[in-house]
């Protein structure tokens, strides 16, 4: 059946949801969606709404913890030094320009923290945790709107914009877009920056990025640069929490003095030098994605959707004109694709988004497919 006026969705996407505030904040939600929709708690469901591997976690993970359940009595080395070692080893850079963190979260809080009661510039439509530690730490935050279909950067006015502000929160890949600023872009608005501003750019998918240059060489010559990385969504490990960041040595020790000690548990911290020593895990992912993600940008946009041309591994669609002319949403669709077992993430929560949009994760081929038919039937 296609999607059409019915008694549960109409051509404007009105639903049962109506408040911004009761759509999840974020991918990963369904508990929370099936009974906003009513939808019983065992309706089952694929989750292309949270953007991580499918190859993951890797195989020997599982084994490796259980070998070690036996430390649960032992705190972490306080300093996790190992950690960051073999992070340095992978960046390129002293031990001492790395700071192991609970996840990519308490990276953005902490650069947040730093810049407590000052003015935050924020590129968006973006990740909606850089506004949270912005109010948590009460920065005044400006906004700077990526700008057309493509969603590019004004790279003018974005300078101007960051010259004035304290901190600026840059996702590359962007979060939701996936869409990359180019290096050039980045060096002009570090350049412009104040010696005691920060310029945090998010690159918690540039692992997951089918052309975008790590930012890391330009740390040597920009002390502003504050990068932000993740090992939750590559290695599929949402549930430990673990991520980095790498910047000039003095902002990293005064990013770890706000710090909690122990942030970052034991098993965690333990499982950072092997997931970047598995380079055959590495390669299966890189050759994954350079194949699926093309080609499901290519059928969605065969099935009538608006693309937005994404360098990561998921996808910013939207109906295209034909699509819209039959009265196609993207509310409705949404809906219409979770009763039928599909859950793609809604885009509400993003601003300047307002929900016209859905964000797709690029899955493993058989995934993927299935989603293709789901959408074929519902559009039919």
């Amino acid at each position: 059946m296609g999607v059409g006026v019915d008694t549960d969705t109409d051509m404007t996407g009105s639903t049962a949801l109506e408040s911004v505030n009761d759509w999840p904040s974020h991918g990963g939600q369904a508990a929370a969606l099936l009974q906003r929709f009513g939808l019983p708690a065992d309706h089952p469901l694929e989750d292309f709404s949270a953007n991580l591997n499918p190859h993951g976690p890797p195989s020997w993970v599982a084994h490796f913890l259980a070998e070690r359940i036996h430390q649960l009595d032992q705190y972490p080395e306080p300093s996790y030094y190992a950690a960051r070692q073999a992070i340095a080893a992978q960046e390129g850079v002293s031990v001492d320009q790395v700071l192991l963190t609970n996840g990519g979260a308490e990276a953005i809080f902490l650069a947040a923290a730093h810049h407590a009661g000052q003015r935050a510039l924020i590129v968006t439509p973006t990740f909606g945790e850089y506004a949270r530690a912005c109010a948590a730490h009460r920065l005044t935050v400006t906004e700077h709107a990526l700008t057309g279909p493509a969603f590019e950067v004004d790279a003018g006015e974005l300078q101007v914009k960051a010259a004035e502000a304290d901190v600026v929160f840059l996702c590359r890949p962007n979060n939701p877009t996936g869409t990359v600023v180019p290096v050039a872009v980045i060096e002009g608005l570090l350049a412009g920056l104040a010696p005691t501003a920060s310029l945090v750019v998010d690159e918690a998918f540039i692992d997951l990025a089918l052309a975008a240059e790590p930012l890391t060489s330009l740390l040597a010559r920009h002390p502003q640069l504050v990068l932000l990385r993740s090992l939750t969504k590559f290695f599929t490990l949402p549930g430990l929490r673990l991520g980095y960041v790498v910047a000039h040595p003095s902002r990293i020790e005064r990013l770890a003095s706000q710090q909690p000690p122990w942030s970052v548990n034991h098993f965690a911290a333990e499982l950072v030098a092997p997931l970047l020593a598995d380079t055959e895990f590495a390669t299966r992912t890189q050759q994954w994605l350079a194949s699926e993600q093309p080609r499901m940008a290519s059928a969605l946009a065969g099935q009538g959707f608006e693309v937005v041309p994404s360098q990561s591994c998921f996808l910013l669609v939207r109906p295209g004109d034909a699509l819209q002319r039959r009265g196609v949403t993207s509310g409705a669709l949404f809906e219409r694709l979770l009763k039928q077992g599909m859950l793609v993430r809604h885009t509400h929560s993003f601003p300047g988004l307002d929900g016209g949009w859905l964000r797709v994760a690029v899955r493993d081929s058989g995934a993927n497919d299935r989603l293709l038919q789901v959408l074929n039937d519902c559009l039919c």
